[in-house]
């Protein structure tokens, strides 16, 4: 797995196989695939995406989760595949279009393309049996699931770690041995295995946590947890802060960024992480039951406006005794992003 997202960095072919071994799909990533002369008679790319371009035979109502395969006139080369996949040159130089939409033999395999596509950091579109594709990286869609099996997650260090808000606080490093991601937890006060902890789920924001960005509330929503757990200490409590390498709720840094030059042309949060052919929601929430479950806790009073969040979480087996509202006062910059959290993803706001 590893391997194959590297490949998909590097821009090289991989091979996506049905579970039962037989191949399916030969595939170049559109983005980075940099191969002379490569070219495909059909692209792959997500349903997400495919609703934005002019596909001949495309039902109305498409499904975010199926992966569509397109096939134009001609053949696709690398030029004509980035243009596709890349909605900022599709917004100014629109596809010619029509696309035809043919059916996919094994959706798994598909499906397994487009999680790791996005796993990459990359736009999910590929070339589909490129002429220059050789030695391609195998990957068998079964391999997906093995690799985020949560019971290679482990703690791999800890320490006394004083913070802003409380010197009474240690971190915990979680790691994965095929994962490079690692995952944080910030305990504050003393742990009770009897008193449900005061919780925050934080994924990585690079702009807001450390660059002060308006566009969101990450950062102050970070700080407030921290200063509300100190709080929960001071009169006995604890709490536990979980912050999860999972930048743009699962679609990576590069990805939000080009969201954030969608919104700059007037799409929400959601229309321009679905025109980029990527989920709204991405987050491994697995991940943060097991980084809990290795620290003894089972039972938690959740820091959240998401009753979706909550849903998850205990859907992996967390108990959510509470649900705390954590919201803070919007600006003139995110305004718009909270209203798009109230109204479209149901954030209790």
């Amino acid at each position: 797995m590893a391997l194959s997202i590297d490949a998909l960095r590097h821009g090289w072919p991989i091979q996506v196989a049905s579970a039962s071994g037989a191949a399916a799909f030969t595939l170049l990533p559109a983005e980075t695939g940099f191969a002379p002369g490569a070219q495909g008679s059909r692209m792959l790319i997500s349903a997400a995406r495919a609703v934005t371009l002019k596909l001949a035979n495309q039902r109305e109502a498409a499904v975010p989760e199926a992966p569509v395969l397109i096939r134009g006139a001609e053949p696709f080369d690398l030029s004509a595949a980035r243009a596709i996949a890349d909605p900022a040159l599709d917004l100014v130089y629109p596809m010619k279009g029509p696309f035809a939409a043919d059916p996919i033999a094994d959706l798994d395999a598909a499906k397994t393309a487009m999680e790791l596509a996005r796993l990459a950091g990359i736009l999910p579109a590929f070339l589909v049996d490129p002429v220059a594709a050789e030695e391609p990286q195998v990957v068998v869609a079964t391999d997906l699931t093995a690799w985020k099996d949560t019971g290679r997650l482990a703690i791999a260090s800890r320490a006394h770690l004083p913070v802003a808000a409380t010197d009474e606080a240690e971190i915990v490093a979680f790691r994965s041995r095929d994962d490079m991601r690692e995952h944080v937890a910030l305990v504050i006060g003393t742990q009770d295995g009897d008193r449900p902890p005061l919780v925050r789920l934080h994924s990585e924001c690079l702009t807001g946590d450390i660059l002060g960005s308006l566009k969101c509330d990450c950062g102050p929503q970070l700080d407030a947890a921290l200063r509300a757990m100190a709080a929960e200490a001071a009169q006995g409590g604890w709490g536990v802060l979980l912050y999860l390498r999972q930048e743009g709720r699962g679609i990576g840094l590069v990805n939000k960024l080009r969201a954030y030059r969608l919104q700059d042309q007037g799409f929400d949060t959601v229309d321009a992480n679905n025109r980029l052919g990527l989920p709204t929601e991405a987050r491994d929430f697995p991940v943060a039951a097991r980084m809990l479950d290795l620290l003894g806790v089972h039972a938690i009073r959740l820091m959240t406006n998401n009753p979706a969040k909550v849903a998850a979480l205990e859907e992996v087996g967390v108990t959510v005794m509470e649900r705390v509202p954590h919201q803070l006062p919007p600006n003139p910059h995110n305004a718009r992003y909270l209203d798009t959290k109230r109204d479209r993803t149901g954030h209790l706001l």
